[in-house]
């Protein structure tokens, strides 16, 4: 079942949306046409600009009189529940009615269609996507463009013929084979669309014995477990086969919740994650400088390590990545410890190396290459703390980094300063060490974000 909907808006600068939603239309379609419609005009408690009532042709003297947001919202929640949200860049109409809702303080949550992008998949190659052209150019009319109404009913047309092509479509022929299936997948969704919170954090999903089948992480959990059920793939689909209930926790900061995941897919290696499952690292690339003050790396076993830079889970992979590095920096076999200590590297003869096994290259030279590899895989302080945006307005969240790796996380209130680095590292509960948390926090330090950075060598208490 579908809920096509279609707003009017008026315009205005305000800190919230509430009140700018003039018209609402709701169309239930039952997959085959519309069997029920909700259509009304909405008071929007301030004053329509006129460029928003020559569009539509409504005036401030139209909505006086008609019911406030709250006063239908029942309906417009009665109108949609259980049915697929559906719009013409529906983005636009289920965040304004998502808006209002919130400020209601009701968290208005429905699975979305739109129908923009539907066509594109569907009837390719048009020269625009808009809802009155497209309309026009498959011969569907519209005698009132820009009212909910005449734009919602457009749009029942327009899904009409969509699922008509859907069905003719070779890429959805087998689709009818998974109804049962289906079926029960869209009770688990609602199951999981009024259980997770759209928060940063980590979420399970369970089997029905309890055991996890998967783990995941997102800035908005809600949102990206939804994602799931959109999987044409058979392990996708296997998995929502056996899933049974879900489970979250919440974290706040986007790189606690990176860092909890993967640990966790470490500790219990569910079936359906396929990446970061290793829990053991075999070998190194270690890095020093020699008696020339040459930047120096080499693999070793990690029992042997004494500078690490990275981690691996085999020697393979170790060797895959210093192989890049030679092609993307130009670096020299002998100094990369694969090929003899006394010979020109075969890469020279290849115009592969500048030279420096030949003293062709200086080492200052050879360095400033070598300098971006550490400058892009180590942290440029050995002892600091990210503090994050926590799990609610008032609290931050701290990570730890010691001895140039990561040591653990833990929060505290904003309105109580921390004074000293021990007293920091003292709300900290500290984790499993994995060599891979490294590559996640240089990572994510690395896009942007919004953080405070503290290395232990300063004061810290005027900055937390």
């Amino acid at each position: 079942m579908f809920a096509i909907v279609d707003i009017e808006t008026c315009g205005g600068n305000y800190e919230f949306r509430k009140g700018r939603i003039i018209e609402i239309c709701i169309l239930v379609h039952d997959g085959l046409q519309v069997v029920d419609k909700f259509s009304t005009l909405i008071n929007p408690e301030c004053e329509i600009g006129t460029f928003f009532t020559r569009l539509s042709g409504i005036t401030n003297e139209m909505v006086a009189g008609a019911p406030r947001f709250h006063e239908v919202a029942k309906e417009i929640l009665a109108f949609t529940e259980g049915r697929i949200f559906v719009g013409h860049n529906v983005a636009f109409d289920y965040g304004f009615v998502k808006s209002e809702f919130a400020a209601l303080g009701y968290k208005f949550k429905r699975e979305t269609l739109c129908t923009v992008r539907l066509s594109r998949k569907l009837l390719p190659g048009k020269l625009s996507y808009s809802l009155g052209k497209l309309c026009s150019s498959v011969g569907i009319e519209n005698e009132a463009r820009h009212r909910a109404e005449g734009d919602a009913v457009a749009t029942a047309k327009l899904l009409d013929l969509l699922l008509q092509l859907k069905s003719m479509d070779p890429r959805y022929k087998n689709q009818g084979a998974t109804d049962l299936m289906s079926r029960k997948i869209d009770k688990i969704k609602q199951y999981i669309l009024d259980k997770l919170p759209e928060a940063c954090g980590v979420y399970y999903f369970l089997d029905k014995d309890g055991h996890i089948l998967y783990i995941g992480k997102s800035t908005n959990m809600h949102n990206r477990a939804m994602s799931h059920f959109h999987t044409r793939e058979k392990k996708g689909l296997k998995m929502l086969h056996e899933l049974h209930d879900v489970d979250f926790e919440i974290y706040g900061s986007e790189l606690i919740a990176l860092l909890r995941e993967s640990e966790e897919i470490k500790r219990h290696k569910p079936p359906f994650n396929r990446m970061r499952k290793a829990n053991s690292f075999t070998h190194c690339i270690d890095w020093f400088r020699d008696d020339n003050g040459l930047i120096r790396f080499q693999i070793v076993e990690r029992a042997e390590s004494v500078n690490a830079l990275l981690s691996f889970a085999t020697y393979m992979t170790a060797r895959e990545r210093m192989e890049s590095w030679l092609e993307e920096y130009t670096l020299c076999l002998r100094y990369c410890g694969l090929t003899g200590e006394d010979s020109v590297c075969f890469n020279h003869q290849l115009k592969k190396c500048n030279g420096i096994c030949a003293g062709e290259e200086t080492v200052a030279e050879y360095n400033v290459r070598a300098e971006k590899i550490l400058e892009k895989y180590r942290f440029r302080d050995s002892d600091f703390a990210l503090i994050d945006k926590g799990r609610h307005p008032e609290e931050n969240a701290v990570i730890l980094v010691e001895d140039g790796h990561y040591a653990g996380f833990g929060y505290y209130d904003r309105t109580d300063p921390i004074h000293s680095a021990e007293e920091l590292k003292g709300i900290v509960k500290r984790a499993i060490y994995y060599p891979d948390t490294d590559d996640l926090i240089r990572g994510w330090m690395k896009g942007p974000r919004s953080y405070k950075y503290l290395p232990f060598k300063k004061r810290i208490s005027s900055e937390v």
